[in-house]
């Protein structure tokens, strides 16, 4: 069975700048999914934390109206968690899917076989995972808008009614 490395002594130079571009397409695929999952996993903190500081107030508050306000507020929080995760959910199986495009790859050049298909198919499902996690996060960036249009940011301090603040 002939080395891999024979065959490219023999092709041109762009046969073999193509195979390099074929290769490096899933790494720089796979370190732009890595950023989003980082963005995503950050946004989902501060989300987190700003659920424990409503809940906090909501603890503290006497006031109904204030005490339905912060409900509504950590009503709208959970809502962008679980979208939140939706867009790491996919922003996970598009890294998965891109790890596996490559893994075709690799599979490809040692058994010098046929790969097409999986590699488009591979390759396809990690831009579609990126994509649906990219719409997910818009949709937590319109409810983050909205929220704060509507309702504005929590309170910095709590007032309790007959407690000096």
């Amino acid at each position: 069975m002939p080395l891999p490395l024979s065959s490219l002594a023999t092709d041109s130079a762009g046969d073999v700048a193509h195979l390099i571009e074929t290769a490096l397409t899933p790494v720089f695929m796979l370190s732009g999914v890595g950023t989003l999952l980082n963005l995503f996993n950050t946004r989902s903190a501060r989300v987190a934390d700003h659920i424990e500081k409503a809940s906090d107030l909501l603890d503290d508050e006497v006031d109904k109206h204030a005490r339905q306000s912060l409900h509504r507020h950590l009503f709208h929080l959970r809502r962008r968690t679980f979208v939140l995760d939706v867009s790491i959910l996919f922003a996970g199986l598009a890294g998965a899917t891109t790890c596996g495009a490559a893994f075709v790859l690799f599979l490809g050049s040692v058994r010098d076989a046929s790969i097409a298909l999986w590699l488009v198919l591979m390759f396809g499902a990690a831009l579609l995972a990126t994509v649906a996690a990219l719409a997910a996060f818009l949709v937590d960036c319109l409810l983050s808008w909205n929220s704060l249009k509507s309702e504005g940011p929590l309170p910095k301090s709590v007032k309790r009614s007959g407690k000096a603040g």
